[in-house]
């Protein structure tokens, strides 16, 4: 199991409201305390009468239209036909373990970054990071100033860069989505964890997420809503898009 960050608050930004300070009633003073204002009763008219007899309608709970077309409105989900688990309301992404299913070009570049991990070398990665363009490698949400390979270097908690191979690798093993299909952001994701609503995680992937971060920082985002720890994502072209954490 790898180190863990144990400050996941660091990405969760904590917002106090100051309350005014509240007195006991024996604390004022009698000319402080307002009488109650007098109430005017107004007696409701009667119901208007029903001449059908008709129940009250219910409301509806089936698929409504969306108000033009007549057509029944999109409904949440993924495409996939398939629901959050307890949660029929929650759209879930399909979740895949199937290396086969991906692109050759995706399968190539992330057993790439897997043995560049396991060589513990952060340079076995260079060759791998894309530093010009639109293509260019995310490896922060704030961008990065410099040499990328030494900003991997000083992210890494032993200083050496082992620790962030080691995520790297964990997170590359873990089970992928495939997003935003046919459009220009499409993109192999892993690990799936950041797709899905972590309340509705079952008790195995629950094991698999402890492999990334404590149960500690399991509570800290699910308080704050998400999945905030390391990510990757691959470009169909097999292009190594980001590898960054945070909100």
């Amino acid at each position: 199991m790898i180190a863990r960050r144990s400050g996941l608050a660091a990405f969760v930004a904590a917002v106090c409201l100051a309350a005014s300070p509240a007195f006991a009633l024996s604390e004022l003073k009698d000319e402080e305390i307002a009488p109650p204002p007098e109430v005017q009763v107004v007696p409701l008219p009667p119901p208007l009468p029903n001449p059908a007899n008709k129940p009250a309608a219910e409301p509806a709970t089936g698929p409504q239209d969306d108000g033009e077309t007549g057509e029944p409105a999109d409904q949440p989900g993924d495409g996939t036909g398939e629901a959050a688990p307890g949660d029929a309301d929650i759209p879930v992404p399909a979740i895949s373990y199937d290396l086969d299913a991906l692109p050759e070009p995706v399968r190539r570049t992330r057993a790439q970054l897997i043995e560049a991990a396991r060589s513990g070398e952060l340079e076995a990665l260079r060759p791998l990071i894309r530093t010009e363009g639109e293509e260019a490698t995310e490896l922060s949400l704030g961008g990065i100033e410099g040499d990328p390979i030494e900003h991997l270097r000083q992210m890494s908690g032993d200083g050496e860069g082992q620790e962030i191979l080691a995520i790297l690798q964990e997170v590359l093993e873990a089970g992928y989505v495939h997003t935003d299909i046919g459009t220009e952001n499409e993109i192999y994701l892993w690990p799936y964890f950041f797709a899905v609503p972590l309340d509705t995680l079952d008790a195995r992937q629950r094991v698999e997420l402890f492999r990334l971060v404590t149960a500690g920082d399991y509570e800290d985002m699910k308080n704050f809503g998400a999945y905030i720890f390391y990510r990757t994502g691959i470009r169909p072209d097999g292009s190594w898009a980001f590898f960054v954490a945070g909100d």
